[in-house]
């Protein structure tokens, strides 16, 4: 199921552009030559998830796993900032983020291949310092199986961060 999941993904961010860096930075050049292209798709990508979101965790579970895992923390930190900051520098001057970095390797463009293994570094640079500075990746995850009998629950699900919170709380 991973590898169908990922093949579709792929294939989408392939016809839609997202993996072709000149059209990403052309996207996020607005003061340029503008290509409005991708607002398209992404403005598709945020109506598909507020309309399937609130009928997918309605669910007592998901498919193929036996509960939701999503974040509890809604704090906006020093290092969520600096994060953000990180990914959109690097995707303004590359044309890349993780996702269709990948789909791009099929490409087999040298700037492609060195964004992956930047990427890689900087994963396992990451995992060592968080590592040795005793943070966990995942520590907790929401129970959203009992959401309707347990507010503390509710309360996790509200602070997952983006799109849940801002549209369907």
């Amino acid at each position: 199921m991973a590898l169908v999941t990922g093949l579709l993904f792929g294939l989408g961010l392939t016809l839609s552009g997202m993996s072709d860096p000149d059209k990403v930075i052309g996207f996020l050049d607005i003061s340029g030559a503008w290509v409005p292209d991708l607002m398209f798709v992404m403005g598709g990508a945020v109506a598909i998830t507020t309309i399937t979101t609130p009928i997918i965790l309605s669910r007592p579970a998901p498919i193929f796993a036996e509960a939701f895992s999503l974040p509890v923390s809604q704090i906006i930190d020093r290092k969520l900032i600096v994060g953000a900051v990180i990914f959109g520098v690097g995707w303004g001057l590359s044309g890349y983020c993780p996702g269709p970095s990948i789909v791009s390797l099929i490409y087999g463009y040298q700037t492609t291949i060195v964004f992956c293994l930047a990427m890689l570094v900087g994963m396992w640079l990451e995992s060592r310092l968080a590592k040795s500075a005793g943070r966990y990746r995942f520590k907790s995850h929401c129970p959203v199986r009992s959401l309707p009998q347990d507010k503390s629950s509710a309360n996790c699900l509200r602070t997952e961060s983006g799109i849940i919170s801002s549209v369907f709380w």
